[in-house]
């Protein structure tokens, strides 16, 4: 029983082992969309900075690339971008040395003159969520759609959705008239009972259908990003598959080597029956 507790102990601490030390990814200003020409900075935020985390992202016009490749200013965790431009559009996310990434936005920038301030990060069921609907100089009258279905107008532009629940989960754009459509945003509601993902990707601007009448949505195409999640729990079950088995062996080994030897040895009493019934079998021929 002893021996069980302790192999349990030792696969709890691995895969605990494998969630530890995770970045979280925080975008300022805290929106997924930008005028085209704002300062936004991007921060890996960590336990322990030894992880070495990198900020990566994946565009329509290039493959996956870090912080300082071409684009962005890294300064310790953070990344900053002085002049957001509409090929910045794609998905971000802080990668350490070991491979576990963090949470995942995904920022639109437009030359447009309207955008939808949005949540970057999921929200929790039962908070209140608030959209902004804006031009670069004000907020106006602005309708807004989930889906691509109409969900009200705002005269300040402003919309709250008040105790978001799984179903308000979906793609939300807004209209001003007179200055345009908004680029897309998907807004992930997260259940109370579980927390908030740290290392799934959220939706990116291509969940659901949307309506054919939102020409500033661009589709983005993930290849590989998505995949490294899968990849760090598989490395980190087989880890801890292995050191599992060493210890099984390791205890196996120990209790051979402090058994007596007298529990090897058969019973005096077994071998004498064994010869007296040998010894009894040429009579019975007879």
């Amino acid at each position: 029983m002893k021996e069980t507790s302790v192999l349990c102990l030792l696969f709890l601490i691995s895969l605990l082992s494998c969630t530890t030390n995770q970045a979280r990814l925080t975008v300022t200003p805290s929106s997924s969309q930008f005028f085209k020409g704002v300062f936004v900075s991007l921060s890996c935020e960590e336990d322990d900075s030894s992880a070495g985390w990198t900020l990566r992202r994946n565009t329509s016009k290039r493959n996956t690339s870090q912080c300082g490749d071409g684009w962005g200013t890294s300064a310790n965790l953070s990344c900053d971008i002085s002049y957001i431009v509409e090929r910045d559009s794609g998905v971000y996310w802080c990668e350490s040395r070991e491979g576990p990434i963090s949470n995942m936005v995904n920022l639109t920038v437009t030359g447009g003159s309207v955008i939808l301030q949005s949540p970057v990060l999921p929200v929790m069921e039962g908070d209140d969520v608030t959209l902004l609907c804006k031009t670069k100089t004000s907020n106006l009258t602005a309708a807004f759609y989930k889906d691509g279905i109409f969900i009200g107008n705002e005269s300040t532009g402003h919309m709250t959705i008040q105790h978001v629940s799984r179903s308000d989960e979906g793609l939300y754009k807004c209209d001003i008239s007179g200055h345009g459509e908004s680029p897309s945003s998907w807004i992930t509601v997260t259940d109370t009972t579980t927390p908030p993902p740290t290392s799934t990707p959220p939706p990116t601007s291509t969940p659901p259908p949307t309506s054919t009448s939102s020409p500033a949505f661009t589709s983005i195409t993930l290849p590989a990003p998505l995949s490294l999640p899968l990849l760090s729990l598989l490395s980190c079950v087989g880890s801890s598959c292995v050191v599992v088995l060493l210890v099984l062996l390791v205890l196996l080994v120990r209790r051979c080597v402090h058994r007596k030897p007298e529990d090897c040895k058969p019973e005096p009493e077994t071998i004498y029956s064994s010869v007296k019934s040998n010894h009894r079998r040429p009579a019975a021929g007879l």
